[in-house]
């Protein structure tokens, strides 16, 4: 079983409210061990996870080794102040503080930084991403940052502009990537770029009635029409289902996510194989140094 790229303890795949007021005062050990057991059970072996505000993805690493599950976590993303991210992170309000968030994460254990570059799909507008992206020369100050910081770097990020401004930055993994076009898969493929494209947190919604299947149907056709391009461009894709997350459950997403690749491209050795080399790359990157 391929492991999982994307995750988020903190979230329980069916009310986020509900998980933060289990755990907003302090991490619930019982729920982030029912987590474990959920991968223990799916014979996942690697989780990345997306942070949290609330010390619960640094207490699912902590107790993960008992599991026989290697879990890397950023301990919190950082998203900068006014702009989308404080679900799941710290903010800062320049490049100063953005440095002290990387200091933080580092002196509380990360092994590797996450940052937050643009909102999240418009499901009200198609082909829209909420909220202003970062400007490039930032998130270009921002990777630069984490990495000489020993650290590498995970980053939400949606929409053309958001995507060409992180590979250009020199992101090691691009999360989410909605709305990319042609010309940003050749960036990706031309870049060391792991895409992890989270497939499922779209495909999951449909029939579910949380938004119009009629909506959610041509961002599903976007996605696939890109996961195809990266594939015949040979970019770096890995597996990750954003676990945690509405309708995406801990353990079985990540087999959910590998068959959603399999749709679109095919039950192949090639695509498993493709799939297992970007993980490859993301274990041997995001690690403590």
């Amino acid at each position: 079983m391929f492991g999982e790229c994307h995750a988020h303890v903190l979230m329980n795949g069916t009310n986020y409210r509900q998980a933060v007021l289990q755990h907003r005062e302090k991490p619930d050990e019982a729920a982030v061990r029912a987590c474990l057991e959920k991968y223990q059970e799916a014979e996942v072996h690697f989780v990345r996870d997306g942070g949290d505000p609330y010390g619960v993805s640094k207490l699912a690493a902590r107790l993960a080794p008992e599991y026989g599950i290697d879990y890397r976590t950023p301990i919190f993303a950082v998203h900068k102040n006014g702009h989308y991210g404080s679900i799941v992170g710290r903010g800062f309000d320049n490049l100063k503080e953005f440095h002290q968030r990387v200091v933080e994460a580092k002196k509380e254990g990360a092994d590797f930084i996450k940052i937050m570059t643009t909102g999240l799909l418009d499901f009200r507008d198609h082909g829209k991403v909420t909220g202003t992206p970062l400007d490039a020369e930032e998130v270009r100050e921002m990777v630069h940052i984490a990495h000489e910081e020993g650290f590498a770097v995970m980053s939400h990020t949606n929409g053309v502009y958001g995507v060409k401004a992180a590979i250009e930055a020199g992101v090691d993994s691009l999360e989410h990537g909605n709305y990319m076009d042609e010309e940003a898969i050749s960036m990706l493929a031309d870049s060391h770029t792991v895409w992890v494209p989270t497939l499922v947190t779209v495909r999951n919604l449909i029939g579910a009635g949380r938004f119009e299947d009629a909506v959610l149907r041509p961002i599903i056709r976007q996605a696939e029409k890109m996961v195809s391009l990266a594939y015949q461009k040979k970019a770096k894709v890995a597996v990750g289902s954003d676990a945690g997350a509405y309708m995406v459950p801990h353990g079985t997403a990540v087999r959910q996510e590998y068959e959603a690749f399999c749709q679109i491209l095919g039950n192949t050795t090639e695509v498993k194989d493709w799939l297992y080399s970007g993980e490859q790359e993301i274990r041997e990157r995001f690690r403590r140094k």
